[in-house]
């Protein structure tokens, strides 16, 4: 079947399937997702057996994510400069030995609390790089009319594996212990390495200097992300919403412990909920499958999702409450996959894995530092009216962004190329630029060929 299939019949989220590499992906990136969520929960239970201390337990969750927030500037910049299905692989090796090492460890009876968060390191080390390569790699896989189709369905995968995987974990550490956790990853990361390689694209012709100063190139980045119209604002707006209200699925055991006093049960109620309205919105893009639209659809979900927060805080009842945990699912992962469509589909090819690098430290990041935030502030006034501030901070950003929402989707949804000049080379001297007129150049909207 030719990957560049037309974009006249199935919808698009029956289309991709057309695509023999993306088809790949999928089936192996679904279980690789699963099980690292199944090994995280082991490796969680595993470090509180060892030293029932949760100062150890933050610790080892700590080094899986903290590497994320240092290299993946630099990881950025690093696919940018090579061939990121190559990339891809050797990332995935480097997973395949850590899942295999700590494995084969537990089972010989030498892990320690010392080893365990060494090997969360090693992870955490290697996350960043595996995280850029898939994400440039993505649009080589499918013809431009199913991009936004394939990376909705991208996020199906993660999100759907964040609830799976622990529940499949709940059930196998009492069936085979927590070891089965880590044969689990073993199997699963194995699955995903063999895949990448049956995968086959031709590589793509590398036009950023492999001499040029890798900071310089990270700068590069950050500027490119500065002067463009689109992109900044809408990575501003997942800024607010990532640190200030997406803490909220951090604070659910408060919520069912001393908002809707419903102890465990409710805690399992509002977290399924939370996560089946993420994985519907992400199902929702996907079956969409087009941009036009897409930002005054991510605006829109701005608003539904301060007023789901604030239904949320305003409620006693627990199935009320269910409801707008869902209603906020759906909401924050609305957004985030839109914006991840929208951004993917108007960053320049050359541009695409610092940009990328930059929302996977604002996604995965900022969460982090806003839980802390919020923790000390509703330890002071309490969830309710802390995260009654919050949502009235999201529809302050809701109102801000709905008066520039044209602008911003002329900016980001506009198909033909080059229609803004690239706020990087607009600074370069004239030799310079003459020279590299052709390297880094925005093409607004546009998705870029595939490589195949």
């Amino acid at each position: 079947m030719d990957e560049r299939a037309s974009a006249a019949g199935p919808l698009p989220i029956l289309r991709i399937w057309r695509h023999r590499n993306y088809a790949l992906f999928v089936a192996g990136v679904t279980p690789h997702f699963t099980t690292s969520w199944v090994q995280r929960v082991g490796v969680g239970w595993l470090a509180w057996e060892l030293t029932h201390s949760t100062v150890w337990l933050g610790a080892v969750a700590t080094a899986d994510l903290a590497p994320i927030l240092v290299l993946a500037p630099f990881a950025g910049a690093v696919t940018d400069r090579i061939d990121p299905l190559w990339l891809s692989r050797v990332s995935q090796v480097f997973l395949v030995l850590q899942a295999a090492v700590l494995a084969g460890l537990f089972a010989a009876g030498l892990v320690t609390v010392e080893l365990l968060l060494a090997l969360s390191l090693a992870t955490g080390i290697i996350q960043p790089f595996a995280q850029s390569s898939r994400i440039k790699l993505l649009p080589a896989l499918v013809s431009r009319d199913d991009f936004a189709a394939a990376v909705a369905l991208d996020s199906v995968c993660f999100h759907g594996s964040r609830f799976v995987g622990p529940a499949i974990a709940a059930f196998l550490i009492p069936a085979a212990g927590v070891g089965g956790t880590f044969i689990a990853h073993v199997i699963g990361a194995s699955v995903y390495m063999a895949l990448l390689l049956a995968i086959t694209v031709p590589a793509p012709e590398q036009r950023v200097d492999r001499h040029h100063n890798i900071l310089l190139e990270v700068k590069e980045g950050l500027v490119y992300v500065r002067g463009h119209s689109g992109i900044a604002p809408v990575f501003l707006m997942l800024i607010v919403v990532s640190l200030f209200v997406r803490p909220v699925q951090d604070m659910l055991p408060g919520f069912a412990g001393d908002v809707f006093r419903s102890g465990a049960v409710g805690l399992a109620w509002l977290t399924c909920s939370m996560g089946a309205g993420a994985m519907i919105a992400s199902a929702a893009v996907a079956t969409r499958g087009r941009v036009h639209g897409l930002t005054h659809a991510l605006v829109l979900g701005c608003l539904g999702l301060a007023a789901a927060v604030a239904g949320l805080v305003a409620t006693d009842n627990l199935w009320v409450g269910v409801v707008f945990a869902a209603l906020s699912g759906f909401a924050l992962n609305g957004m985030s996959t839109s914006i991840q469509v929208l951004v993917q589909s108007a960053v320049s090819e050359e541009m695409r894995g610092r940009v990328m690098s930059l929302y996977i430290v604002i996604f995965r990041g900022s969460p982090a530092a806003g839980a802390l935030v919020i923790g000390l502030l509703a330890e002071q006034f309490g969830l309710r009216i802390t995260f009654a501030m919050a949502a009235a901070l999201c529809f302050a950003t809701w109102l801000a962004m709905a008066r520039r929402r044209h602008a911003i989707a002329n900016s980001l949804e506009e198909t033909e190329p080059n229609r803004q000049p690239n706020p990087i080379r607009a600074q370069d001297p004239p030799e310079r630029a003459g020279s590299t007129a052709n390297r880094i150049g925005p093409r607004k909207g546009c998705i870029s060929e595939p490589l195949m």
